[in-house]
């Protein structure tokens, strides 16, 4: 081992980051229910809140995965800061599609029931 490589590994920002096997299983566990939460509340109808509810879930999992197992938890506040910002950013472009397709689905609908199919 070279002096440069055993300074880098010895260094606080270089260090190897040993989780315990209770918090990877934990967290796994927690994954596994809320799993089993989406599922559950697939079958149920909430109307609108159905997708948000999913996406709730889906962001909580997102977040536990990539705090834990990932090791963004453990890892300076720049990966994170990084992280947030994408997050936001794609965020930001899925509500600007989504507005945009609410916005114009009235009109679509209504040149939906305008045009009949031949067989009617």
């Amino acid at each position: 081992m070279t002096e440069h490589s055993r300074s880098a590994a010895a260094s606080p920002e270089h260090a190897a980051h040993v989780m315990p096997p209770s918090v990877l299983l934990g967290t796994a566990a927690t994954l596994m229910v809320l799993t089993v939460l989406t599922v559950a509340t697939s079958r149920i109808d909430l109307g609108e809140w159905n997708v948000v509810l999913a996406l709730a879930i889906a962001c909580t999992k997102a977040a536990l995965v990539a705090l834990f197992f990932m090791h963004l938890k453990y890892e300076n506040r720049f990966q994170l800061v990084v992280l947030v910002s994408a997050v936001v950013f794609a965020a930001l472009f899925v509500s600007f599609v989504m507005f945009d397709t609410i916005q114009y689905q009235p009109d679509i609908r209504a040149a939906e029931t305008q045009v009949q199919p031949k067989g009617s």
